[in-house]
């Protein structure tokens, strides 16, 4: 009698590892290029700011609404097909984003695009969980780091093209091209598959995996902060000249990014409790030198150190999801990216409450508080 073996799944190796960092910048360049279109949506649908606000929540609308989709796709069809119908659905409504006229189809171009991100972030995520996890060595604040460099180069490559007297449709095909080229590149080598075993579709978040959303949340509160927030308190608290008022959310990104792509040793030599700690007491830092010391520079020194906080928690949070056994990867990363995303977009709204009501110093000091309660948190995180 013969027995028949049969092969167990390839496991993953350099040729993934390079196809997963391609598919971070990709996400983060595609997702950047938005940006510097704002200013001429705004003008092609003759709305105000607050028209605007209201339009720019679709893009995080599309975004939660299709979470825990992609997972379950993930898990049904593999990494490599969500990843690559992803990036095709947004490389699609760029250029319509670059050339609708109203507001009303904005604001639908806006909800397929969000869509399109969102499905992305948690198709490549699965698949840097499986990647790292199977490789044996600290790579997913690398991987995090080339998003946040995809961020800053294709909003410079947009800028860089408008500049030189592009229409908005050219300068975006331009963008989708680059993607397009990268996306061959790095589709042979995505995963084929999502998850390990056979399992449910969807499961909400429980154990460890809420208490990991959780921490997931209030970092990503901070960058939304940082995003909607710092050039404001720099201008209203701090009395610097609106022109030059960006300087804070670059000096944020600029230590942010590099911190990133520094942090794979730097989780190596420390483990990933003590980044979490201290990464948190560096935030928590940031936020109340910011507010405390009423020197522009020292705010600026702030926002340096809230990015270097920040930089490697949520990396960290994302391989303690692949090291649980709560949940299975393709239920746990789309649970605490959702919950990521809800503080990218319901925290800069809070803080505009607690604005409003009391002061930005205020709000700013209870985000002081919030990431101290993150450092607190992560001796706890045992996985």
């Amino acid at each position: 009698m013969v027995t028949v073996i049969k092969p167990s799944r390839p496991a993953t190796g350099r040729p993934e590892q390079i196809s997963t960092r391609i598919v971070f910048f990709v996400a983060g360049f595609g997702t950047a290029a938005w940006a510097p279109l704002v200013p001429f949506a705004k003008a092609r649908a003759a709305i105000d700011e607050g028209a605007l606000g209201l339009l720019l929540l679709c893009l995080g609308l599309g975004s939660i609404l299709t979470m825990p989709l992609a997972g379950a796709l993930a898990a049904r069809f593999g990494c490599r097909r969500v990843v690559v119908v992803s990036a095709v659905i947004f490389c699609l409504t760029l250029p319509l984003l670059a050339t609708f006229p109203s507001s009303a189809l904005l604001a639908i171009g806006l909800l397929v695009f969000g869509a399109g991100l969102g499905s992305i972030d948690v198709a490549m995520n699965i698949q840097a969980v499986i990647v790292e996890r199977e490789s044996g060595r600290s790579m997913m604040s690398g991987f995090h780091g080339l998003f946040s460099l995809g961020g800053i180069v294709g909003a410079a490559c947009i800028t860089a093209l408008l500049g030189a007297e592009a229409s908005p449709l050219g300068a975006t095909m331009s963008v989708v091209a680059a993607i397009i080229v990268a996306l061959a590149v790095a589709a042979p080598h995505l995963l084929p598959y999502g998850r390990k075993n056979v399992g449910p579709t969807f499961a909400f978040p429980r154990g460890v995996v809420l208490f990991i959303g959780t921490l997931c949340f209030m970092a990503f509160l901070a960058e939304g902060a940082m995003l909607d927030w710092s050039a404001v308190f720099l201008t209203s608290v701090r009395g610097m000249e609106t022109a030059y008022a960006g300087l804070g959310y670059v000096t944020f990104s600029l230590t942010m990014t590099m911190g990133r792509l520094a942090g794979d040793g730097v989780v190596q030599r420390l483990g990933r409790t003590n980044v979490i700690v201290f990464g948190g007491l560096a935030a928590a830092s940031g936020f109340a030198l910011a507010t405390l010391v009423p020197y522009w520079p020292m705010t600026l020194l702030g926002y340096a150190l809230v990015g270097v906080g920040c930089a490697n928690i949520v990396p960290v949070l994302y391989t303690s999801v692949g090291r649980q056994n709560a949940m299975p990867e393709y239920l746990a990363v789309p649970a605490i990216t959702t919950l990521g995303y809800a503080g990218i977009l319901a925290g800069p709204a809070a803080i505009g409450f607690v604005a409003h009501t009391a002061s930005l110093s205020v709000a700013f000091t209870i985000l002081a508080l919030l990431e101290l309660g993150v450092a607190v948190s992560g001796r706890f995180l045992r996985v």
